[in-house]
């Protein structure tokens, strides 16, 4: 992977008068202006080859690896990261159509460093795709366009928008097709920009919007079939939720840098505050909410390799519970640097406020939570334990989260609106198991017990899952309840998974005596409503290790790369 090179030059680009200086990113977030200098430096980087498919030209073979690439930009400024990410997004649709769409169009014009923008919400329509008002009508042999999407990230930047239309009258499933749209290839006034709205993070974004007034495209801009455009934007956010996670995890990654420099800075009560076991115990808990998170995204890009068909599944957990981590996470930091979260101009410290408002919005990037828990919850019942699925011809999770694997390469025709099965978490009783039987220690013991509470959870949610079954309309609260649950479950079995499937691993700081899964198995368990004893301890442990030497890398992923986040 180039991630270890894009985080040297993240580094001496982040020096003052580099595209990244901290001061003329808080410049353009404070006047609201687009931060170009550091996308143009991503460009001249060659990120935009990371966005095109290796058959299509470009360097997209491994999803793990854009994510790490926009894991890196996101921990030194989340709006760069949100407004040069936004492509990827861009052209997800196009990438999932397969064989169908103007795929070598696409791939050309992304190459060249243009940005592309993703036209699905509209005015007062919210999360409802199925209340997309904007029109296309046969026109000839091409099409006309009518309406407004907003709002859109990259909608006035980008010239080229994959655009989702109502093309029946009567909408429903079949009734919406999507089409790439060349703004520049539209006759003058048939597109008009609408203005940027004002947000609270990411001031520096493009979020605007755009009217199309009689817009005449042609045929070849017709991405996948007609009427299958529903279909296919529900298969490409299964790929582009994976991707904003990334987001919440380089985000989550620059708040422990300042609170690591923090806890070795402030002194308390005559005190190092490092020292205090509350301070400690903070840190420790939101350490471990960066590595439940990283397991859980790790997994869910990896997945999409090894098991696209299940990824409907996979994506809603990682995208409902990732941002909620890293956001619970950032509110542990803030409650430490009191004054100096909240203070802009605070030396050392004024970025924590922007980092944590950037990040309140990545929650609602393609499908808020509750969206991604409402997908789920109307899944459940295709998911309870004994369930028969005509099992998986995929490899268990723990055997492809190996670190020397070959992710096989991503297949967009397996994508399924409805996952057949969960493999990850359908592993969990095996895993189990397979640490019950290695060999023992305290730690070890310790680790087993908190895996076998975890199961025991597991168990009673397929218990109160049996009973469960398909209803229409949106999912009662006792469903979103379970479904929350169910996500608990699914990242507790993540985290395992990648423990057991690196070995090699288990002599290094955060991964002795199974540290940093006996924290994530302690958290889940605690949202799960139950308090293992062990908990303090294993959360004062790793909060002593996050200002130590360890806490100069906070991953369980490779502890030899990092990004040196500017203070």
């Amino acid at each position: 992977m180039r991630t270890s090179d894009l985080d040297t030059r993240l580094t001496g680009w982040s020096r003052p008068g580099g595209p990244f200086d901290t001061d003329l990113l808080a410049a353009h977030d404070e006047a609201e202006t687009f931060p170009a200098e550091a996308c143009a430096a991503l460009d001249g980087w060659g990120l935009p080859e990371y966005y095109v498919p290796v058959r299509h030209g470009g360097r997209l073979d491994r999803l793990d690896e854009v994510h790490a690439l926009l894991r890196g930009i996101a921990a030194v400024d989340l709006t760069v990261a949100v407004g040069h990410g936004k492509t990827f997004l861009g052209g997800a649709c196009v990438w999932a159509a397969g064989s169908e769409g103007p795929a070598a169009l696409l791939a050309r014009h992304v190459l060249a460093g243009e940005p592309v923008a993703w036209g699905l919400t509209e005015p007062g329509g919210g999360s409802d795709l199925l209340a997309g008002s904007l029109t296309a009508t046969r026109h000839g042999s091409g099409w006309r366009l009518n309406g407004r999407k907003w709002p859109v990230n990259n909608a006035t930047r980008g010239n080229l928008m994959c655009v989702l239309a109502r093309t029946d009258p009567a909408g429903g499933a079949r009734g919406f097709t999507v089409f790439l749209i060349d703004k520049r290839s539209t006759a003058a006034d048939t597109v008009r920009p609408l203005p940027k709205l004002p947000t609270h993070g990411i001031r520096g974004a493009d979020i605007s919007g755009v009217e199309f007034l009689d817009a005449r495209v042609p045929a070849h801009a017709l991405v996948g079939t007609v009427g299958g455009g529903l279909e296919l934007v529900l298969k490409a956010l299964q790929l582009t939720r994976i991707i904003c996670v990334a987001l919440s995890l380089g985000a989550g990654d620059h708040g422990l840098a300042l609170l690591r420099r923090y806890l070795g800075e402030r002194r308390l009560y005559g005190r190092q505050l490092a020292d205090l076991p509350h301070a400690r115990s903070v840190a420790g808990r939101s350490v471990t909410r960066q590595f439940l998170a990283e397991a859980l995204s790790h997994t869910a890009a990896r997945a999409a390799h090894e098991v696209p068909e299940e990824l409907s599944v996979v994506s809603a957990v990682a995208k409902a519970s990732v941002p909620g981590l890293v956001q619970g996470q950032l509110r542990l930091i803030g409650d430490l640097l009191g004054a100096r979260g909240f203070l802009t101009g605070v030396e050392g410290y004024g970025v924590f406020a922007k980092v944590e408002r950037d990040h309140q919005v990545v929650p609602l990037f393609d499908g808020s939570t509750w969206v991604n828990r409402a997908g789920l919850a109307a899944a459940l019942p295709l998911l309870r334990p004994g369930r028969r699925t005509g099992g998986s011809a995929s490899a268990p999770p723990a055997d492809w989260l190996r670190e020397e694997h070959r992710p096989a390469p991503f297949d967009p025709r397996r994508l399924r609106l409805m996952a057949p099965r969960d493999s990850v978490l359908g592993s969990l009783p095996g895993l189990v198991a397979d640490l019950a039987s290695g060999p023992q220690s305290d730690a070890t013991a310790e680790t087993v017990r908190l895996a076998r509470s975890l199961l025991a959870e597991y168990e009673r949610l397929g218990a109160d899952l049996a009973g469960i079954r398909p209803t229409g309309g949106p999912p009662s609260t006792a469903a979103m309840r379970l479904a929350e649950r169910y996500e608990w479950c699914f990242a507790g079995a993540a985290a395992l998974a990648l423990f057991s499937a690196r070995p090699r691993h288990h002599d290094r700081p955060w991964w002795r005596d199974g540290l940093w899964l006996r924290g994530c198995l302690a958290l889940v368990l605690e949202n799960l409503g139950t308090r293992p004893p062990e908990a303090a301890a294993v959360y004062d442990r790793l909060g002593a290790l996050l200002v130590g030497e360890a806490g100069a890398h906070v991953t369980v992923l490779d502890e030899d790369a990092s990004v040196e986040v500017p203070a």
